[in-house]
């Protein structure tokens, strides 16, 4: 007879994928809705949606902004009740000879910093005249002026942000 040992047999490993006829069964695969959790929270996301063979998986960390919206939504309704009748006239648009900002950026009302700027109140401006400069992602953008009058106000100060249709000047 020998002296040495048998060797164990070697254990049969489960697949980590489920077999095919197992996926066709209806319910929630949990390990993919953990991976996708734990995906949200390495990348930072709120929110990731997958579709894979006609089955569709939605995972978001929306818990925190769920609380917090009804918080906010108790005390809007006791604030918006006056909101109205204070901006009933301003809601009724921009004032007449407006001039409103075509895109978002950073508005300068000069060429360049220590010039005098392109215009300031009382001055009478023609048609096509340069009235601002708004950068948007690094371009600088000539807003000129959409028709002739006099500058009646000037809406803005130099290098501010300014949001797309904001009031920059009025012409009269």
């Amino acid at each position: 007879m020998s002296s040495k040992k048998k060797k164990p047999a070697a254990k049969a490993v489960k697949p980590a994928v489920k077999p095919a006829a197992a996926s066709t069964k209806p319910g929630v695969d949990a390990a993919a809705v953990r991976e996708l959790a734990k995906l949200l929270k390495e990348t930072g996301l709120t929110e990731i949606e997958i579709e894979h063979n006609g089955a569709r998986i939605r995972v978001s960390r929306g818990g925190g902004v769920a609380v917090a919206a009804p918080m906010a939504a108790a005390p809007a309704p006791a604030a918006a009740a006056p909101a109205p009748a204070a901006t009933a006239p301003a809601s009724s648009g921009p004032p007449a000879g407006a001039v409103p900002s075509p895109m978002v950026g950073t508005v300068y009302l000069s060429p360049e910093p220590g010039k005098a700027p392109f215009v300031s109140v009382g001055k009478t401006v023609k048609e096509g005249d340069t009235l601002f400069i708004v950068e948007a992602m690094k371009t600088m953008n000539a807003i000129t002026a959409p028709r002739g009058g006099t500058v009646k106000e000037i809406s803005v100060a130099d290098g501010t942000p300014v949001e797309f249709g904001q009031t920059l000047c009025v012409i009269a």
